[in-house]
C-alpha cells in the first residue's frame, strides 16, 4: 500500500510541475507582450500548444540519437523533480532525498543539457550545432558561481543534504537569504542564466538561429522538450526556495514564492538585449563570481 501511495505521490509530483511551469509560461507570455504594448496570447496558450504538438508526427528521423535527445531531456527533468522536496511536510510530494542529495542534483541538472547536445549534433543542421556550442560554453560559464554557492552553504552548514538545509532555517527561523546573502546573490546571478532568458538567450536566438537545437525538432519530438523545460523551470525555481527561502509549507506559499523568484529572469529579460557568447560568460565570471568567492570567504570565516 505504501508504495503505491509512494508511486501515486510521484505521478502527482511531475503533474504539478508541469501545470505549473505551463502556468508560468503562459503567464510570461503575457507579461512580456503587455510589457511590449500588445495583448498577447491567453495564459493558456502553452495548454494548447502543447496539445496541437503532441497531435502531429513528423517525418525528418537522423537517427536513434536525434530521436533520443529530448528523452534525455525529459528523463533529466523527472529524476532531478524526484530529488528535490516540493513541501516541508513532504505529504503526496514525497522525494527521494538523502545525505548528499545536492552534489547528486550538480550532476543530473547537467545530464539532460549533453544528451540533447549529442541528440542536435546528429541532426546535421548548422542551427542545431551552433547552438549547442553556445549552450554548453554559457553552461560553463553559470555553472561556477552556481556550484561556489552551493558550496559557501555546505561549507558554512556543514551539510549536503537539501532537507539539511531547510532543517537549518527552520530551526533557527531564518532563510538563507538573509543569514548567507553573498551565496544567494551568486545563485541568483547563475540563475539568469539557467533559464536563458534575454540577455542570455544565445541558444535558441530565435532571430538569429531559427530556434537553435531545436531545429530539426517537431511534433511530439518538440511537445517533449516543451514540457520537459516546463518541469525543469520547475525544478530549478522549487530548488532555489527550498535553499534559500525556508521551502514551503504549502502549494500557496509555493507558488508565490517561485512565481516571485521567477519574475526575477523574466523581467529582467524584457528590458535586456541579447548578448554574444563572449559577453555572456564574460558576465558570469564577473560579478556572480566574485559574490561566489565572497561567500565562500564568509562561510569559512563565519
Amino acid at each position: 500500500m505504501e508504495l503505491f501511495l509512494n508511486i501515486l505521490g510521484a505521478i502527482a509530483t511531475v503533474i504539478l510541475a508541469f501545470v505549473v511551469g505551463m502556468t508560468y509560461g503562459g503567464i510570461v507570455r503575457k507579461i512580456t507582450a503587455r510589457v511590449q504594448n500588445r495583448k498577447g496570447p491567453p495564459w493558456y496558450q502553452n495548454f494548447i500548444d502543447a496539445y496541437k504538438l503532441y497531435s502531429k508526427s513528423t517525418a525528418i528521423h537522423h537517427g536513434w540519437m536525434q530521436q533520443m535527445g529530448p528523452a534525455f531531456l525529459m528523463v533529466s527533468s523527472v529524476v532531478t523533480l524526484m530529488f528535490v522536496p516540493v513541501l516541508n511536510n513532504g505529504g503526496w510530494f514525497e522525494n527521494l532525498t538523502f545525505k548528499g542529495d545536492l552534489i547528486f542534483l550538480l550532476y543530473l541538472m547537467v545530464f539532460g543539457s549533453l544528451g540533447m547536445a549529442l541528440g542536435a549534433g546528429q541532426t546535421g543542421n548548422p542551427n542545431s550545432a551552433i547552438g549547442v556550442t553556445r549552450g554548453l560554453s554559457q553552461m560553463v560559464g553559470y555553472e561556477i558561481p552556481w556550484v561556489m554557492a552551493l558550496v559557501a552553504l555546505m561549507i558554512q552548514y556543514k551539510t549536503t543534504s537539501i532537507t539539511g538545509l531547510m532543517e537549518v532555517q527552520q530551526e533557527s527561523g531564518t532563510w538563507l537569504m538573509f543569514s548567507s546573502p553573498f551565496a544567494f546573490i551568486a545563485a541568483v546571478l547563475a540563475m539568469l542564466g539557467m533559464f536563458r532568458y534575454s540577455p542570455f538567450d544565445i541558444v535558441g536566438a530565435p532571430t538569429e538561429l531559427a530556434s537553435g537545437p531545436v531545429s530539426e525538432n517537431g511534433g511530439k519530438y518538440l511537445f517533449t522538450m516543451m514540457s520537459s523545460g516546463s518541469i525543469f523551470a520547475f525544478v530549478k525555481l522549487t530548488l532555489y526556495v527550498d535553499i534559500f527561502m525556508g521551502g514551503a509549507s504549502n502549494l500557496v506559499v509555493l507558488v508565490v514564492k517561485t512565481f516571485t523568484l521567477y519574475m526575477i529572469p523574466v523581467l529582467y529579460g524584457i528590458v535586456s538585449p541579447r548578448y554574444r557568447t563572449e559577453q555572456s560568460i564574460r558576465f558570469f565570471w564577473g560579478w556572480p563570481l566574485f559574490f561566489g568567492l565572497l561567500a565562500i570567504v564568509y562561510a569559512v570565516i563565519f
